[in-house]
């Protein structure tokens, strides 16, 4: 055999095996693809001819019992909503903010799940109650008070809703209660979806009751279309914050207990952020958190870190992942999306309040639909549908 055959038999050789090695490769990336499709939300169609579909108003006002004046209190931004289905309506829960910065929850209400009529006032808001010390601004507390001429010097107020049923029909939603300082997590209810009781803290335990706890999304069972909270081992749980994300668990859906290492006391971090993702510099709970057949699915949102982050990003830019825990053992992480499947490519989610930002927060399943809404650039709100 010459020096030609030779080389000819060792470059089909090595094509052989660069072949089979490709294949191997497809047939790993096709195995790993399946394994996520098996459980979590393959695709959300962003609704473009509509987005986004609720926008602040400057017409709408509210009379302030905190301020003692009349205020437009969506005037500056609408973002981060909730959503829950009743009487085959979707009801959106919506972040409002006043032109201070001032945050109130608004309703609006829907056929379709798509157009939106708004109520005229804020179901949720700031009050002269036992919650006005963590709901409104501490420095408006003051008594030699000199406001400072800032844009968000002021910032307070009820933000970011996520609301659950109980099995009796009662709704219960977690909120995020602002004083300027310290956004702590607080929880409410209704039997109706207007009138709203406060209950409080989630977590009243001196040791937590005044730290940074941000978001919660309670595990629920969807039952005839309804997100019903769901017991796992005799209690109630719940994923909450916005650094990394914990866990907690409670037996009312009211008070809540943080979930501690034994060893060291610490609350324990059950998701957290990864280098080299989008989700590189936090991570926060979206929706409600799904219980299925194959686990615990958690919606989530992820920010990009400044550095050895996801290049393919703007830093600090917010994009939408998905992770999967052990519907019998809720701390058991099981799988996690390695990409995302929803960032900022509108205009109106690349330029606002806050640049590059979409943020989920709402998800509905409506007539074999599910309907995913999210906050945009902190400033608008938008939806995107999937069939799954």
């Amino acid at each position: 055999m010459n020096n030609y055959e030779i080389m000819k038999n060792l470059y089909i050789l090595i094509l052989a095996v660069f072949i089979v090695s490709c294949i191997k490769l497809k047939e790993s990336n096709d195995a790993n693809l399946a394994k996520v499709n098996n459980w979590a939300f393959n695709s959300f169609n962003k609704v473009d001819n509509l987005n986004p579909i609720l926008v602040p108003s400057f017409s709408l006002k509210f009379a302030c019992p905190l301020s003692e004046t009349e205020v437009f209190w969506e005037s500056r931004n609408v973002l981060n909503p909730s959503a829950i289905l009743k009487d085959n309506k979707v009801f959106l829960f919506y972040r409002a903010q006043d032109s201070s910065g001032t945050s109130r929850i608004g309703l609006a209400v829907s056929v379709d799940g798509l157009h939106f009529k708004k109520k005229p006032s804020p179901v949720i808001f700031p009050d002269d109650d036992f919650m006005k010390i963590y709901e409104w601004n501490y420095k408006k507390f003051l008594k030699d008070k000199d406001f400072e001429d800032c844009k968000d010097c002021y910032f307070d107020g009820i933000e970011d809703p996520r609301i659950v049923m109980n099995n009796e029909g009662t709704y219960v939603m977690t909120y995020t209660a602002y004083d300027g300082k310290t956004a702590r997590l607080s929880v409410a209810s209704s039997k109706d979806l207007t009138n709203w009781t406060k209950h409080g803290l989630a977590f009243k335990d001196d040791v937590y009751k005044d730290l940074w706890t941000k978001s919660g999304a309670i595990v629920i069972e969807m039952k005839d279309g309804k997100p019903i909270a769901k017991k796992i081992d005799g209690k109630y749980w719940m994923y909450f914050g916005d650094t990394n994300i914990f866990l907690a668990n409670s037996v009312d859906l009211i008070n809540w207990e943080v979930c501690e290492n034994e060893e060291s006391n610490h609350r324990i971090s059950v998701l957290n952020p990864r280098m080299g993702y989008f989700d590189s510099r936090l991570v926060e709970p979206g929706p409600y958190a799904l219980f299925k057949n194959q686990g615990i699915l958690l919606i989530y949102n992820g920010s990009n870190a400044a550095n050895f982050n996801d290049t393919n990003l703007p830093k600090f830019s917010y994009a939408a992942g998905q992770a999967l825990f052990d519907k019998d053992v809720p701390y058991k992480l099981i799988d996690r999306t390695k990409g995302y499947f929803i960032y900022p490519d509108k205009d109106y989610e690349k330029i606002g309040e806050v640049n590059q930002v979409c943020f989920v927060e709402g998800l509905v399943k409506k007539q074999n639909k599910w309907f995913l809404y999210y906050g945009t650039a902190d400033s608008k709100i938008a939806v995107a549908v999937s069939e799954d």
